[in-house]
């Protein structure tokens, strides 16, 4: 039997351990462990790496800690937008939706554009249409709603700033916080198949339908049995521009980097240089497993068929 794995992330960004209560800390360890027993079950099952992705998101939509799903941020207009991608990378078939609202599990719409569509990305009312030509699980705006998040939006909705997500402080942190909001996983399977899924809620505060990196399928998510899965979290405008997730399955793929040797070069080096700040979570077709950021911290956690559970949010 090949190796298997799972990957997750929480989002990256300025997280400190000073800024952590002790509570709030364990519950964030105990959401992405309840993700990744979710995931890797399915594996252990013999399932495929796509069900895998997609349950562990799942978990992390339905936390209110994340900004993902039912933990969404308000956007200017005091709604939740919310955008997911899933890539499967052997048949390098993918899903994606963008600015939708009210689906409980943004990333099993994308599943569903993926399966049933016969497209790649849906965005805004034509992709709640489908939703709910698909049956997907539709929630009042009550559900989405968060006292935290109201007034992370209410502390800045009357001017032009936004932020990046996960504080938990007064209005000045508030604006020099960066923290990217953004779950994602990626598998392999059994069968040596692997996928990638990431979801986001995006920018509290943000305008004009903004869309960043984590349903743009080889900025944010990418998969390639070839070479690698790739989720993303940062601050999505540098993401997509250097296409980071693809980059890395490039890299890989024309100059015979490791996964790691890739993922390095481009949070590390490309992305820096753009001003880009976060990180990415990534698997091959061996099992192998990266976590790499160059922010303060990324919420995240892998767990492998070696036996290896691995939780953790600060730098080592």
């Amino acid at each position: 039997m090949q190796p298997f794995s799972l990957v997750i992330h929480g989002g990256a960004g300025t997280i400190l351990k000073e800024d952590m209560t002790p509570e709030l800390e364990k519950a964030y360890l105990q959401g992405l462990q309840d993700a990744l027993d979710a995931g890797y079950a399915v594996l252990e099952e013999g399932g495929s790496a796509t069900n895998a992705v997609k349950a562990a998101i799942v978990i992390l939509e339905d936390n209110l800690l994340f900004n993902a799903g039912r933990g969404s941020v308000f956007t200017k207009k005091g709604v939740q937008e919310m955008d997911a991608a899933i890539m499967d990378g052997h048949s390098m078939n993918a899903g994606a939706v963008a600015g939708i609202r009210n689906v409980r599990n943004p990333i099993e719409l994308a599943t569903e554009v993926m399966n049933n569509s016969n497209h790649v990305f849906l965005s805004g009312k034509g992709a709640n249409d489908f939703a709910i030509k698909q049956g997907i699980k539709l929630e009042p705006d009550e559900f989405f709603f968060s006292q935290f998040r109201y007034d992370q939006w209410k502390a800045m909705r009357d001017s032009d700033n936004y932020s990046l997500d996960h504080t938990h402080q007064g209005l000045e942190e508030l604006m020099k916080d960066k923290k990217f909001g953004t779950v994602g996983a990626v598998a392999c399977d059994q069968q040596g198949n692997i996928a990638a899924a990431t979801s986001t809620g995006g920018m509290t505060n943000k305008k004009y339908g903004r869309i960043g990196d984590s349903p743009v399928i080889g900025a944010g998510t990418y998969a390639n049995n070839k070479t690698c899965a790739i989720s993303c979290t940062g601050h999505g405008e540098p993401f997509i521009c250097a296409v980071a997730a693809h980059d890395v399955s490039c890299l890989m793929e024309y100059k015979g980097l490791s996964l790691q040797e890739a993922m390095n070069e481009v949070v590390m080096k490309k992305l820096v240089a753009m001003d880009g700040e976060g990180g990415m979570i990534g698997t091959d077709a061996h099992g192998n497993t990266a976590m790499v950021f160059n922010s303060a911290g990324m919420y995240r956690g892998m767990k492998n068929s070696a036996g290896e559970n691995q939780i953790a949010i600060y730098k080592d």
